[in-house]
C-alpha cells in the first residue's frame, strides 16, 4: 500500500521506519541533531509547502530518506490504518 502524506506526495508503507510529531520530537537536542544532519546530506524531502507539523522516516532502497508533512501524525497514521483494512 501506499500513504499519501500530503499535496501529491506519496511513499510506499513499507518503506516507513516511523512518523513522527515534528514539534514534540525537536524538544530534545539530538532529534534537532539528527534532522539538522539529514539535511546537511540532502536527506529531507519536503511533501508540501506549508509549514511541517510532522515527519516521516523512510528507508528506500537502502537509502534514508526524511519526508516532511503539513499533516499531524495521527492524520497520517489513520489514513495508514484506513488502507490496511
Amino acid at each position: 500500500m501506499y500513504l499519501n502524506i500530503g499535496e501529491s506526495t506519496v511513499i510506499n508503507d513499507e518503506e516507513i521506519i516511523g512518523i513522527f510529531d515534528l514539534d514534540k520530537i525537536t524538544v530534545f537536542k539530538t532529534n534537532r541533531n539528527y534532522l539538522s544532519n539529514a539535511q546537511k546530506k540532502g536527506k529531507i524531502k519536503k511533501g508540501t509547502e506549508k509549514l511541517p507539523k510532522s515527519f516521516v522516516i523512510c528507508a528506500e532502497n537502502g537509502t534514508e530518506k526524511v519526508y516532511l508533512s503539513h499533516l499531524l501524525p495521527s492524520t497520517l497514521l489513520k489514513r495508514n490504518l484506513l488502507d490496511l483494512n
